[in-house]
Order: C-alpha cells, then sequence, then structure tokens
C-alpha cells in the first residue's frame, strides 16, 4: 500500500491536485464512498472528488483531537490514494475492476459498473474474483475466455493480456495487472492495425460509390426507414412520381408504389424474403410495366423498379408470331424445329416432340440445341457417334452455312430420318426431319432379303438350286456349280431343269433321277416333294431333294454324303466283327472256365485229402509245402473267378440275384471271412451299424465279395495292431457302406486310377495282387446301380465309401 500511496502523491503533486481526506463520522459528511458517488454524478471526476474530500476532511479535522486528528488523516491519506489511483488507472480503458489489498469489495470503473449489483451492499463480501459474473458486462463468450485467466491473476498474481470479442462482435483487449498484492482487470477497445483500416477505407469507398450508383441510377430507387417511410430517393425516382427533386419526394411522402404492394413488400420483408413483383404503375403520366425488387435489412429497406414495358410488347409480338407460326405448322407431318442465333430454342411443332418424344415442360424451358443433343443422346434419339462432341460441333457449323445442308439420320431404334438444315437470314437455323423408316425399312429388308440370301446359299455346304414356276434356274450356289463341274457363265442365261440336266448328266446318267426332279420343279398341281441317293460314275455319293416352295418355285438340294456311308458302311463291316469276336470272347470263358477250374479243383481237393490223418503222416517240411499248394490253389481260384465275372460283365451275361440283405449279419458274416487275414495281420476289425438299420434289396453273394475285397485291401496296408472300421449308414435314399484304414491313405492321382483293371498301385499293392479286386468292386456297385469311392480320410488313413441306392430300380436290365 506504501508503493501505491508513494504512486499516488507523485501523480497528484505532479497534476498539483494534493489534498487529504478523512473518514467522516456518523455525524459528519458520511462515507467517503457516498460522497465520491454524489461528486460523480454531478459530473465531477475521481481526481476531483478526492481533492474536494479532502478540503472537506480538513475543515473537519479542526474540531477533534490532535491524536485523532492524525490517524484520521492517514487513512484518509491512503483512501485518497487509491482512488486517485484507480482513476488515473481507468484513463482510456472502456471499464475497469480494482481490487484493492485490504478492501474487501472492488471498485467498479466506466462500463464495469453495470456488475455493481453482484458487489453485496452489507455482510460478509465475496472474495473470490472467478465467480464475479462478467457476462453482463462483457458477454457470456468473453466472460468463459477471462475465467482461466482471472484465476491465475488472482492465485499467482499471473498478469496477462486477452484479445476478445464484445457482445455486439466489437474487438477489445483485456489486460490484468498486480502490484503489491492489488488486482486489476481493464478493457480497452483493440487498436486498429493497418489492414483493419484499409479495410474501413474500401468500405468507406465503396460506400461512396454506392451513393453514387444510387443518386446516377437510370430507374427509381429508394430507401426506407424500420417504420417503413420513405427515407432517401434518387432523380429517377423523383421523376416518377413527379417530384421537382428527391428530397421534395422524401419530404412529401410520393410513393411509387400504392398502398397494397406497399403492404405486400412489407409483409414479405417480414418472411425474411426479398419482395419482388412485375406491376403497372403510373410513371411520368404514362402506364407503364415495372419490375419492382424490395430487400430487407436491419436498418430498414431499399428497392428499385426498372421499366421493361418494351420489352413486355416485344415478347406478346412475339408471342403472337409464335402463336400464329404454331398454328400452321402444328398441322405438318414434318417436325420442325427453329433455334435462335443464341443457339436457344425458338419454335417447334408438336410433330417434332412426338417424333423425339421430347418433354413439352422441357422444351417450354428453352433449352440449347446441345442440350436437346445431350438430352436425345441419353434417349438414344440421335445417330451413334464414335465422337459425339466433334459431330455436335459440325452440326453448329449451320449457323454459318449460306445453303441449305442436306443429312440422313439413321437412329439406333431402326428410325431412318431425313433432315434439312436451313440457315435463317436473321441467324438462327431451322431443322427438318422427315421420318422415312417405313419406306427405307421396306428397301433394307428387301436388299438385305436378296444379300442374305445369296451369302447363305454361297456359304451353304449343300449344293442349291432354286428353279421358278416356269422351270428356269434362278438360283444357285457355288457349291452346285463345284459338285456338278458347272460354270457360273453356262448358268448366267438362267436355262430350264432340263437344260440343267443334260449339263449334269456326264457326272451322273441316271434319267428316273432326273426325271423325277423335274416332276417336281413342272409340276402344276398336287405338287410334293421327293428324295433320292445318287452314286455318280466319279465314286461321289449324293442325297438329292426337290422341295416345292410356297410362291411356286422348287428348292433342289444336293448333299454329298459319300464320307458317311464309306463310315456307315465300315461301321456295319465292324460291327459285324464285333459280334463274332464276342460269340468268340462267350465260348473261351465258357472253355476257360471248363478247362481251367475242373483240373483246379480235382488240385485242391488232392490238397485237402493229402492234409487228412488218414493218408499218413507228413512231415514238417511237407505240411508247410502242402499249406502253400492250398494258398496258391485258392488265390489261383480267386483269380478265376475274378476273370470270369469281368468277361461275364463284359459280355453283359452277369445278372444279379436281387433280394433282402440283412445289413448288420451281412457285415459280421464279412468280418469273419477275413478273421484269418486279421490274425496274419495283427489288425482288428470294428463293426459300427445301428442294431436297427434292417435290410436292402441288393445281390447278398455280390454285397459280401465287395465288402471282402474293400476289407482285404484295408488289412493289407493297416499298420500291425490298427484298427479297420467297418460302419454302415442309413442317409437320404441310400444306403452308406464306409470301410477305414489306418494305413498311409492314397493320393488324388492314385484314387482315380485303383479302380481300373490290373492296377497294383495305392490300396493293396504290398500283396502282389493283380489289381482286379477294386475293379470288379465298382462294376458291382455299377451293377446295383451305386457308386463307390476312395480317399485320404481326416486324421490319416484311407476312406473306401459305397452307396447303395434304396430305390428298387435297379441296373439288372442292363446286365441282362
Amino acid at each position: 500500500m506504501a508503493s501505491l500511496r508513494r504512486f499516488a502523491y507523485a501523480l497528484l503533486c505532479g497534476s498539483g491536485l494534493a489534498g487529504t481526506t478523512a473518514q467522516a463520522s456518523a455525524a459528519g459528511f458520511g462515507t467517503l464512498d457516498s460522497n465520491v458517488v454524489l461528486l460523480s454524478a454531478l459530473g465531477i471526476g475521481g481526481l476531483a472528488a478526492a481533492v474536494v474530500m479532502a478540503v472537506a476532511c480538513s475543515f473537519w479535522l479542526g474540531r477533534i483531537s490532535r491524536s485523532e486528528k492524525a490517524a484520521l488523516r492517514s487513512a484518509a491519506h491512503a483512501r485518497a490514494d487509491a482512488y486517485a489511483v484507480k482513476s488515473l488507472l481507468a484513463g482510456d480503458a472502456l471499464g475497469t475492476v480494482l481490487w484493492v489489498v485490504g478492501d474487501p469489495l472492488p471498485h467498479l470503473l466506466g462500463t464495469a459498473a453495470v456488475l455493481d449489483r453482484q458487489i453485496p451492499s452489507g455482510g460478509k463480501p465475496s472474495e473470490d474474483l472467478v465467480r464475479l459474473d462478467f457476462a453482463p458486462w462483457l458477454g457470456a463468450p468473453a466472460a468463459a475466455a477471462l475465467a482461466a485467466p482471472l484465476e491465475a491473476l488472482r492465485g499467482q498474481g499471473r498478469a496477462f493480456t486477452l484479445p476478445i470479442t464484445g457482445p455486439d462482435g466489437a474487438h477489445w483487449i483485456a489486460e490484468g495487472r498486480t502490484h503489491d498484492g492489488s488486482r486489476m482487470l481493464s478493457v480497452r477497445t483493440a487498436p486498429m492495425l493497418g489492414a483493419q483500416a484499409e479495410r474501413v477505407q474500401e468500405e468507406d469507398a465503396a460506400r461512396g460509390i454506392l451513393a453514387a450508383l444510387f443518386a446516377a441510377a437510370p430507374f427509381p430507387v429508394w430507401l426506407r426507414n424500420k417504420a417503413g417511410a420513405l427515407m432517401r430517393t434518387n432523380s429517377a425516382f423523383a421523376q416518377a412520381v413527379g417530384a421537382p427533386s428527391p428530397e421534395e419526394a422524401v419530404g412529401r411522402g410520393m410513393e411509387l408504389l400504392d398502398l397494397s404492394a406497399r403492404e405486400s413488400a412489407a409483409a414479405t420483408r417480414r418472411e425474411g424474403k426479398p419482395y419482388q413483383t412485375r406491376a403497372r404503375l403510373v410513371v411520368g403520366g404514362h402506364r407503364r410495366v415495372l419490375e419492382v425488387l424490395e430487400v430487407d435489412d436491419p436498418a430498414g429497406a431499399g428497392g428499385l423498379a426498372i421499366d421493361i414495358t418494351e420489352a413486355e410488347a416485344a415478347r406478346a409480338e412475339v408471342a403472337h408470331t409464335i402463336a400464329a407460326h404454331r398454328r400452321t405448322l402444328d398441322q405438318l407431318a414434318t417436325a420442325v424445329v427453329m433455334f435462335g442465333a443464341d443457339e436457344r430454342l425458338a419454335f417447334h411443332n408438336s410433330a417434332y416432340e412426338g417424333l423425339f418424344g421430347l418433354d413439352a415442360a422441357f422444351l417450354d424451358t428453352r433449352p440449347t440445341e446441345s442440350e436437346i443433343l445431350e438430352t436425345l443422346r441419353t434417349a438414344r434419339k440421335v445417330p451413334e457417334q464414335a465422337d459425339f462432341r466433334a459431330w455436335r460441333e459440325q452440326l453448329r457449323e449451320a449457323y454459318r452455312a449460306l445453303e441449305p445442308i442436306h443429312d440422313w439420320w439413321h437412329l439406333p431404334g431402326g428410325q431412318m430420318l431425313r433432315v434439312v438444315v436451313t440457315p435463317n437470314a436473321e441467324g438462327g437455323i431451322t431443322y427438318l426431319f422427315e421420318d422415312v423408316s417405313e419406306h427405307m425399312a421396306l428397301e433394307s429388308r428387301y436388299n438385305s432379303l436378296i444379300r442374305i440370301q445369296g451369302e447363305t446359299l454361297d456359304e451353304l455346304a449343300e449344293a442349291v438350286a432354286v428353279f421358278g414356276s416356269d422351270g428356269k434356274l434362278r438360283l444357285h450356289n457355288h457349291a452346285f456349280l463345284s459338285l456338278w463341274s458347272l460354270s457360273a457363265q453356262a448358268l448366267s442365261d438362267k436355262p430350264h431343269i432340263d437344260a440343267v440336266a443334260a449339263m449334269c448328266r456326264p457326272l451322273h446318267a441316271d434319267l428316273d433321277s432326273w426325271a423325277r426332279i423335274r416332276a417336281v420343279v413342272t409340276a402344276l398341281e398336287h405338287r410334293s416333294g421327293t428324295h433320292l441317293r445318287m452314286e455318280r460314275a466319279d465314286g461321289l455319293v449324293l442325297d438329292g431333294a426337290a422341295q416345292p416352295l410356297p410362291d411356286g418355285g422348287t428348292l433342289v438340294t444336293f448333299r454329298d454324303v459319300t464320307d458317311s456311308v464309306k463310315v456307315e458302311r465300315a461301321l456295319i463291316e465292324r460291327n459285324e466283327a464285333l459280334e463274332a469276336a464276342d460269340a468268340l470272347k462267350n465260348a473261351f470263358v465258357g472253355h476257360v472256365s471248363y478247362h481251367l477250374r475242373t483240373p483246379l479243383n480235382t488240385l485242391i481237393g488232392y490238397s485237402h485229402m493229402l492234409g487228412e490223418p488218414s493218408v499218413g503222416p507228413l512231415n514238417g517240411k511237407q505240411l508247410e509245402f502242402l499249406d502253400h499248394v492250398r494258398q496258391s490253389s485258392d488265390a489261383l481260384r480267386a483269380l478265376i473267378d475274378d476273370i470270369l465275372d469281368l468277361a461275364s460283365i463284359d459280355a453283359g451275361a452277369m445278372a444279379l440275384d436281387l433280394g433282402e440283405v440283412d445289413v448288420r449279419a451281412t457285415l459280421e458274416a464279412v468280418g469273419e471271412a477275413v478273421r484269418d487275414l486279421l490274425a496274419e495281420r495283427q489288425v482288428s476289425l470294428q463293426i459300427d451299424a445301428p442294431a436297427e438299420i434292417g435290410a436292402f434289396t441288393a445281390d447278398r453273394r455280390r454285397v459280401r465279395q465287395i465288402l471282402f475285397n474293400l476289407l482285404s485291401n484295408a488289412i493289407a496296408v493297416s499298420p500291425p495292431h490298427g484298427i479297420v472300421t467297418l460302419s454302415a449308414r442309413r442317409t437320404e435314399g441310400a444306403l452308406t457302406v464306409e470301410v477305414r484304414d489306418q494305413g498311409p491313405g492314397i493320393s488324388g492321382e492314385i484314387a482315380g486310377k485303383v479302380f481300373e483293371r490290373f492296377e497294383t498301385h495305392g490300396a493293396g499293392a504290398e500283396r502282389g495282387g493283380v489289381g482286379l479286386g477294386l475293379s470288379l468292386v465298382r462294376s458291382f456297385m455299377e451293377l446295383h446301380g451305386g457308386s463307390v469311392s476312395l480317399a485320404t480320410a481326416e486324421g490319416g488313413g484311407a476312406r473306401a465309401v459305397c452307396r447303395f441306392p434304396l430305390a428298387a430300380a435297379r441296373r439288372d436290365e442292363a446286365a441282362e
């Protein structure tokens, strides 16, 4: 406080205003604050108030004791110092808030006085600077921006300078200062920068230019105040309402618009919309058509009116001319469209709309020729172009042409338009479109028919000749000339059928064949076609036909079937040879069956007899040899049975003995049949089938043979102590039997070959078989109408799946 006091005294002494103040008692002047406020209300500044109060206090001090005078004088000096500092600190600020150490209440200067309501008049005042709401003074955004800096100013005494924006958009500078524990917040107007000053100058210049334009505008312009009364007009306005000057028009309230128009304009502006209308008004004593525009502004409203009387008259005349043209040209079937010099649509008739299917509302907008062409291009109503832009620019050359331009438009939809483009003398062009699609279509169809007919005939491999109702040759193709060794010149005179037959007789002299063809060509009633075969002297075999045509002509065709006849004859001979070979094969199968199986059965029988004890004892080596003989005999018999089965299948002599097959019993019987193989390989068998799986229709013997072969292969590839699984499940429409082993699996390449005959790679290969087991499995499954597959299972091993159909139909008919 001492520093503030010294600072205040220096300022006061420098200005010659040093004085003293004292705290008044209840019997004196009251509080110093109330007196200062009173003096301020009377127009006395802060420093002057301090001086006056000091003088008053000096007069009052003369009435008390000397010690009291000294104490009061010290307090008065301190308060005078504070108020002097406050006044000087306020300076050029818009407002200042000052918190003095020891003074519980903040001091508000300038515009900050609006916060006076927040300072309590009694009780304990708040010391929280941040909670003082500055929004009523600075606005909510600025108050929010100052919250953090003021907190730092109060807590740490941290000074700051912060640009803020006032409620009306004004740019201010907020400054926070501290000295000896006191705090001060002052708000000043931000100094205008160079760019801002330049912008202000530009705005002033723009306002001057606008004012000059306002005064010199050749059409009426006016401004209104907030009440809607005229505030300013230009000379054109005064002339329009018959006033000597713009000031006179404003002073006398001479309106250009009538009352209803003004009320309507005011109502429209209140909605936030500009008021725009076309009105017939009296201007300078004459009725004119004006385009009126009036817009709203916070300060009032402004408007202008443009005279369009001549334009309206010209528009009416053009509309009358267009209506007359429309009435005349709408009767034409030819499509007519006119474009002005600006390349915009000026006129079109109904035929034009109908020809191109254009929307009338679109044409009423007066689109440009380019816009119409783009629309027609989208609708595929213009010729297809590789470079549409170049084609469109070529059309625009008609605007600079001197003579009419003739063109043809072939539209994608098949329409053909004859187009005539005529340049107009006053600028622009006129299009005439004539639809010649029907005429061109008929001509094109006829020409295309003739061309296609000729090209088709020439591309045919058959020799074709068409004779007219008069018997003369009308058409022929190259194949006809080549087949009969004729020249085109010989047939150019369109000879009669008799002449053509004479030309062809050197290669085929059978008169009966040509007579049959001639009868069809020259018949008048009850005409019917004929087919014949010719074998020419050069070895060619031809199939000929003569077919009557609806127009009275006759189509004669010759087709070279020499190769097919030769193939047919060769096939017949081959079939006869195959039938003989098949008979020989069946005889061979029967012969082998008798001459191989009979001695083999005898050999097997004697081997079993030698093993009987009644024959005599055999030593160990002899028993071992006898066991090998039995195994080889059984293998040989199985091989012969497989060969005989395959031969029977190939010969179609095998038939299935269908009957009810118990699934569970069949699986267990097959498991019993492979018991020795399981023991030899030290492999176990698991049968997995529901007890209620039931039966199905099949050949019991062949089903067991199928499963035996699959189990034999699975056991052969299984490792010692492995497990082979035989399972059966009923699925939709089929019985699925699966054999799964724990062997090395099978590759996809081998899986497709293992069912081939004599294929020894893959499953069971290490047994050394001849590769007929899986081939028989596939053949038997096909006879049952089922299928078999073999693949590597998930988790390792191979998985063979047989699907037996449950339907009654079987392939036994094919086997028979």
